[in-house]
């Protein structure tokens, strides 16, 4: 069943823990991609020196955070990698979950293609490991780049579903590498679900 947008206006923190279990949907038009998400990251927009839009800035970079909850804000780091981000709370507010690490589903053999450039059954297990553990990795599986960037989740592009209704044990720690941060580095915004073997960094 497709989240609808009700799903995503709420706090962000209860967002990012919220979003564990659920499943990305990307409809390329050729293939279906899907993964469970198993790790995310909380930004607070205004107070919280990690996030884009920290200070009220108000970039064109950043104004799809500022935008309807339920709408994607992709960006590139590096000069090389995309971040997928859920806009969360409410409009004018400009705070926003990444989701740092999904666990293939389906379109498995496409997303070894997108990752590596070969069939799934001729990735090393290293491959295989570090398939979509990460950001950036996840968004070149999922083939997630700027043309995604304010894309309505609530469309049928891109897209979550609910998922299985399972137990799962939440992880609640700081987040990673944004050690310029100050003291909003030590928040404990970054969330997993305990004994994935997909989540980037335990």
């Amino acid at each position: 069943m497709k989240l609808d947008r009700n799903f995503y206006r709420k706090d962000t923190i209860v967002l990012a823990k919220d979003l564990l279990g659920k499943i990305i949907v990307h409809n390329t038009g050729d293939t279906i991609l899907k993964g469970k998400i198993v790790e995310t990251e909380a930004y607070l927009g205004v107070n919280d020196k990690a996030a884009h839009t920290y200070g009220g800035k108000k970039t064109k970079r950043v104004m799809p955070m500022y935008g309807t909850p339920g709408t994607s804000y992709v960006y590139l780091i590096y000069g090389m990698y995309y971040c997928f981000n859920i806009v969360a709370k409410e409009e004018g507010v400009p705070e926003a979950v990444l989701i740092r690490a999904i666990e293939p589903i389906e379109g498995i053999e496409q997303m070894a293609i997108n990752r590596f450039g070969k069939r799934y059954e001729k990735l090393s297990n290293y491959q295989k490991k570090n398939l979509t553990n990460g950001p950036g990795k996840l968004c070149i599986a999922l083939n997630i780049d700027k043309n995604l960037n304010e894309e309505d989740l609530c469309g049928d592009r891109l897209y979550l579903e609910k998922g299985n209704d399972e137990e799962i044990q939440i992880v609640e720690t700081t987040r990673i590498g944004i050690d310029y941060a100050e003291e909003a580095k030590d928040w404990p915004c970054r969330f997993y679900i305990k004994g994935n073997v997909n989540v980037s960094k335990l």
